[in-house]
């Protein structure tokens, strides 16, 4: 095969499948890498990244680092976003009612450690159930404390009165209260038998 200028090559197919090989001189020797492993291991350096087709990837716990600008928060590290549904779950603090859903869906947006979520829940027959208004199901356990609302109730509690929600801490679990003066008020307890009932929500939470 005669020598050929690099220019008078016959062009590639495009994209390449990673397993071409290219001659390197390392050490003082000539020899050979694919193209897969050109980049292996080492940290790339330019000005703009564009993607034309595909995702851009990142291993488990890695992300997109912020550091570069000034900040006082403990992390810039941007590692986490996630959309997905969920199956919430109306019970009883004390014993749970029997429920016959037509509704039943929740949607949830995690973007780092935040939770956003909104759930609806109808019924068309319920029985039994004691103690206070629980929701179960969360798609992730919540680090701490947290107000959600608003919520809309009807016939799911006997004695809610502008209910709200709280995300429980450590838990996947949304407890309800009375909230009539921006102060608690008692635990909502279930209404018994109620038949139809609705539950609208949203909010988020820290996880």
């Amino acid at each position: 095969m005669a020598d050929l200028k690099i220019s008078a090559l016959t062009a590639s197919t495009t994209p390449l499948a990673g397993t071409e090989v290219l001659p390197i001189v390392q050490s003082s020797t000539t020899k050979q890498v694919s193209v897969a492993n050109l980049t292996a291991g080492r940290a790339i350096s330019a000005t703009q990244l564009t993607l034309t087709t595909g995702n851009l990837i990142v291993a488990s716990g890695k992300g997109v680092d912020f550091s570069a600008t000034a900040g006082t928060g403990t992390s810039e590290l941007f590692a986490d976003y996630e959309e997905g549904t969920f199956t919430p779950v109306w019970t009883g603090s004390t014993t749970n009612p029997t429920v016959t859903y037509s509704t039943q869906t929740g949607q949830y947006t995690k973007i780092g450690n935040v939770v956003y979520f909104n759930l609806s829940l109808v019924t068309t027959a319920a029985t039994g159930g004691s103690g206070n208004l629980v929701i179960t199901g969360l798609p992730f356990s919540a680090t701490r404390i947290g107000t959600i609302y608003p919520t809309f109730v009807y016939n799911f509690a006997s004695t809610a009165t502008a209910p709200k929600q709280q995300a429980t801490q450590g838990s996947t679990l949304l407890n309800y209260t009375n909230n009539t003066d921006n102060t608690n008020a008692a635990v909502t307890t279930l209404t018994g038998s109620p038949g139809t009932a609705f539950l609208f929500c949203g909010g988020f939470y820290y996880v």
